[in-house]
């Protein structure tokens, strides 16, 4: 690995961390973009670039979330209750998302990713106040929630801000709160997700040299050491931003990053 792609994981890792810590995301809507670039400019196959970006991206995940539930649970945000109630769907329906995304062609799991990523700046960046006597979903509604939020954040490689934070914030859950939460609740999306994406990826014969399944461990090493440390730097942040402006910054971030991938899924 040269210079130039440590400098480079070193980036995207700076910007994510900063990103997670403040918004309460695990960094995957910079990650996943930035990977994919870089895995096709080695000149990667695409169908094996998208995966490698969405698997690397859950591992780097691992660390941005305990890092920030180091740096949240100091400032006692984190909703224990939620945590504990989501996380047994989630961890099954992020381990079934590597299988589901080895048998989609990439061409389907780009559109999927961009698609998604479209709806979620869409929920964030509209005007939309929810009905003061919604509360939490019961336990009915917490299965349904968590095995989606496993799957679709298992399948893009994000840290399951961009459903989490919208369905916390639909149920009255304060913004700063709800990012907290959702990072937290990214520790078993990723640590299940990542597994599924190696064990689907443990056969496949054309991955690059130091592959695990499809996480390509220099990404993962550059990426996470910076992605860690800067995260405490997002959460102090995110501490001091109202939360309708921390709701338009995320709307805003998220509105570019899909808008990129589904034109580089129509302009190969």
């Amino acid at each position: 690995m040269d210079i130039s792609a440590i400098l480079f994981f070193a980036l995207v890792g700076s910007c994510a961390g900063v990103i997670a810590g403040t918004l309460g995301v695990g960094g995957g809507v910079i990650i996943v973009p930035a990977l994919l670039f870089y895995f096709t400019a080695q000149g990667m196959d695409q169908a094996v670039a998208i995966k490698m970006a969405v698997a690397t991206s859950l591992a780097t995940i691992i660390f941005t979330s305990l890092s920030a539930i180091l740096a949240q649970g100091k400032r006692k945000a984190i909703l224990w209750p939620v945590v504990r109630s989501w996380t047994p769907y989630i961890l099954a329906g992020a381990f079934f998302s590597g299988h589901i995304a080895r048998l989609l062609p990439a061409l389907a799991l780009q559109l999927f990713i961009g698609c998604f990523l479209l709806y979620a700046a869409a929920n964030m960046l509209r005007n939309w106040i929810p009905d003061p006597r919604r509360q939490l979903p019961g336990p009915a509604g917490t299965a349904g929630a968590g095995l989606f939020v496993g799957v679709v954040s298992g399948m893009a490689g994000i840290a399951g801000g961009n459903v989490i934070i919208p369905l916390l914030v639909a149920s009255n859950v304060a913004m700063a709160n709800a990012a907290a939460t959702s990072i937290t609740l990214a520790l078993p999306i990723a640590l299940a997700g990542s597994l599924g994406f190696v064990t689907a990826g443990w056969s496949v014969a054309a991955l690059p040299e130091w592959s695990l399944g499809y996480i390509y461990l220099p990404a993962l090493l550059g990426i996470a050491t910076f992605t860690f440390l800067a995260v405490p730097l997002g959460v102090a942040i995110s501490h001091r931003l109202p939360a309708a402006q921390l709701k338009r910054i995320f709307g805003i971030l998220v509105l570019i990053v899909a808008v990129r991938i589904l034109w580089q899924a129509v302009n190969p």
